[in-house]
């Protein structure tokens, strides 16, 4: 550790402090960009600036197709260094908000106090800073190791809808050689305690169709068979799955059915997931739940229609179970926390990432950007029961620090 020491960390710590004001302004422009998935030009205007973002330290950047049309292009961040050592950074342009939202809910860049209201403040555009705060912090205290590294920054441009093609773009581009992936997803700090990922649970998208027999609801009701009646049956033997013990949750989100209050349903449709931090222990549950496929316990009165029952898996994201790897990598940041004084606490995160898709090819963590809460909410009220997206400004220069100090640990010489 001769690079970095703790007197080192308090210089870094002024250093990073003096610099908040442009890292506020570069989350406040990035902020400022509507970047839903489904807002591709948004998406891309985001690109540009990151990119530019990044300039400053050396880094070329590329676009690269996402496999899905409707989406935006993923951002490829690149710098060589003078060693074949590898380090990834993810973080990813999407955000779930349509510019819609965002003005109907007055959502908007806001700063009450140590907060940081906004799109994306939390999710994910203050990791992104959090990403710039730490490689301008290596540059800064430990130029060496900067310039010997090859860092890749990749950017996913539909991370809240659908990352598949992306995780293969990481694997690709850092290869199984990468010291380590290292995910901006927010992450929590509380004074000294902080949060790194470690683990997330997979999860299972499930489609249930039920097809029932239509009929006049006082005329004819016992030649109808009601889909609504055999759907309510199945959700009840999905939900039933549910695990706590296992850490195994099924959710039936959404349903739909029926047509007019006169008539008996001939059609519903549920949609379903299913989430466990097991790889077997979410394909037992899949496979159980699959197994409902063809239930037909609802049929009309006079025996002549009986309801039919299909199941459909509609996708599924790897669990990223503890693993050797990510240990490994994590091992780096407790080292870290202890030279500073703070506690690094492993979390499991119910959640996914890009890092689902991944982990078990190159070694990673996540949870490296800044503290938060609220994720994905737009909505506020003045009784305080609803809030909005935040971040916790103060939580980004500790996070920076601890961050560049547990890269130097990883790849210091």
């Amino acid at each position: 550790m001769k690079h970095f020491d703790v007197r080192t960390a308090a210089a870094l710590q002024e250093y990073l402090e003096q610099g908040m004001p442009r890292y506020q302004d570069i989350l406040r422009d990035m902020v400022g960009i509507n970047s839903y998935t489904l807002n591709p030009a948004g998406v891309q205007r985001l690109a540009d600036y990151t990119a530019g973002a990044f300039s400053s330290l050396g880094f070329s950047d590329e676009r690269v197709a996402s496999a899905f049309p409707s989406y935006g292009k993923h951002l490829v961040l690149l710098r060589n260094g003078s060693s074949g050592r590898k380090i990834g950074l993810v973080s990813h342009l999407d955000t779930v908000f349509s510019p819609e939202e965002e003005e109907r809910n007055d959502f908007h860049w806001r700063v009450e106090g140590d907060r940081v209201y906004g799109p994306g403040t939390e999710d994910i555009k203050g990791g992104t800073v959090v990403a710039l705060m730490t490689l301008e912090a290596l540059r800064h205290a430990a130029p060496s190791l900067f310039e010997d590294i090859s860092w890749n920054i990749l950017l996913d441009a539909s991370e809240e809808t659908v990352s598949d093609d992306f995780g293969a773009l990481c694997v690709e581009r850092l290869g199984p050689d990468a010291l380590a992936c290292l995910i901006f997803e927010a992450g929590k700090v509380r004074g000294k305690d902080f949060q790194v990922v470690a683990s997330r649970k997979g999860r299972a998208e499930i489609r249930v169709a039920v097809e029932g027999k239509g009929a006049h609801s006082g005329v004819a009701h016992d030649r109808g068979a009601s889909a609504i009646r055999q759907i309510a049956e199945v959700i009840q033997k999905m939900e039933s799955v549910t695990n706590y013990d296992r850490d195994l949750t099924v959710n039936v989100g959404r349903i739909a059915g029926g047509s007019q209050i006169n008539r008996v349903p001939h059609f519903a449709e549920a949609f379903a997931e299913m989430r466990a931090f097991s790889p077997e222990v979410l394909d037992t549950a899949v496979s159980e739940v699959l197994a409902l496929d063809g239930l037909s316990t609802v049929k009309s009165a006079d025996g002549a229609f009986a309801c039919k029952t299909r199941m459909e898996l509609v996708r599924k994201v790897p669990a990223w179970p503890e693993n050797d790897g990510s240990r490994k990598v994590l091992s780096h940041w407790q080292a870290a926390g202890d030279l500073l004084g703070f506690t690094v606490h492993r979390e499991k995160r119910g959640g996914l990432s890009d890092g689902n898709y991944f982990w078990d090819k190159i070694p990673t963590i996540d949870g490296l950007g800044p503290s938060g809460s609220n994720p994905h909410c737009s909505e506020r009220s003045a009784d305080g029961s609803k809030e909005q997206e935040y971040a916790v400004i103060s939580s980004f220069v500790p996070r920076a620090i601890l961050n560049a100090l547990a890269i130097v640990h990883m790849a210091g010489k």
